[in-house]
C-alpha cells in the first residue's frame, strides 16, 4: 500500500514559507515515507525546532500509536502549537535540540526540520550530540536544513535561483532582498560534505542523504 500524502498546509503561515521555501511540502512528505519504510510504528518521537507544528500535524492521523514531544525554543512557535494540535499524546516542551534533557535511549525517531542553521558551530555540533544521546540504539535522526554550495559561484547561483523563486510566488524584491541578506548573518548553513562529516563524527552508524534542492537539504543517521 502506498504511504498516505499530508494534506495540512492552509494556514496563512504555511503559504508564507511555501513562497519562501522551494518544496517546503516534500520536506514533511520525505519525512513521512522515510519513516514509514523503516520503522512504521515508532514508540515515541521527538520533533525538535517543531515551529508551529506543521510536521506534528501532519504525522499525528499517519502514526496513531506513538508518542510526540514537541520542542521549540520560542515560547510563541510553542503557543502556535497548542493552538494547533490537540491530543493527548503529545508533549509540548521549551527549548533548543542543544538543551533538551531527556533520558540517553529514549526515541526511535527525532526530527529536526530548518532549525539548527540558525546555531553556531559549537552549538550545531552540541545539538547533534544530544539528538544521538536521546535516540535508542537503531534509532533514526532525519532532518532537514539549509546547506552551503561549495564555491562562491554555486552561492551565487543558488541565491539567483531561490530569488526568482520568491518573486514567482509573489514576494516583493525588497522582501527577497531581506530575506537573502540573512546568509551568514542569522543563519549559518554547511555543506553537504560537513553534514555529512558531523553526523559521521558523532557516532551515527548509517548516514545518508534524503533529499536536495536548491540550497536545502534533507539527511538521515541512524545510531
Amino acid at each position: 500500500m502506498s504511504p498516505k500524502k499530508p494534506s495540512c498546509f492552509g494556514l496563512d503561515y504555511d503559504k508564507n514559507i511555501q513562497k519562501m521555501l522551494p518544496n517546503y511540502i516534500q520536506f514533511h512528505q520525505a519525512v513521512i515515507d522515510l519513516i514509514q519504510t523503516y520503522t512504521p510504528s515508532p514508540e515515541n518521537w521527538l520533533d525538535t525546532g517543531c515551529g508551529t507544528g506543521n510536521l506534528a500535524a501532519c504525522l499525528l492521523p499517519l502514526f496513531p500509536k506513538t508518542t510526540f514531544v514537541l520542542a521549540d525554543p520560542s515560547s510563541e512557535m510553542i503557543a502556535a502549537t497548542k493552538e494547533k494540535i490537540k491530543s493527548k499524546d503529545v508533549t509540548f516542551v521549551f527549548g533548543g535540540s542543544q538543551e533538551l534533557e531527556f533520558e540517553d535511549d529514549t526515541f526511535d525517531v527525532i526530527t529536526a526540520v530548518l532549525s539548527h542553521h540558525y546555531l553556531s558551530k559549537e552549538e550545531r555540533q552540541k545539538a547533534v550530540a544530544n539528538c544521538f544521546r536521546m535516540l535508542k540504539k537503531n534509532g533514526i535522526f532525519v532532518y532537514f536544513e539549509h546547506i552551503r554550495p561549495f564555491s562562491e559561484k554555486g552561492i551565487e547561483i543558488a541565491l539567483h535561483r531561490w530569488y526568482n523563486y520568491q518573486i514567482a510566488n509573489g514576494r516583493t524584491q525588497e522582501e527577497v532582498a531581506q530575506h537573502l541578506s540573512r546568509l551568514g548573518k542569522e543563519y549559518f548553513p554547511i555543506t553537504v560534505a560537513d553534514h555529512l562529516d558531523l553526523l559521521k563524527q558523532t557516532g551515527f552508524d548509517c548516514v545518508e542523504i534524503l533529499w536536495v534542492s536548491f540550497i536545502q537539504g534533507g539527511f538521515y543517521a541512524i545510531k
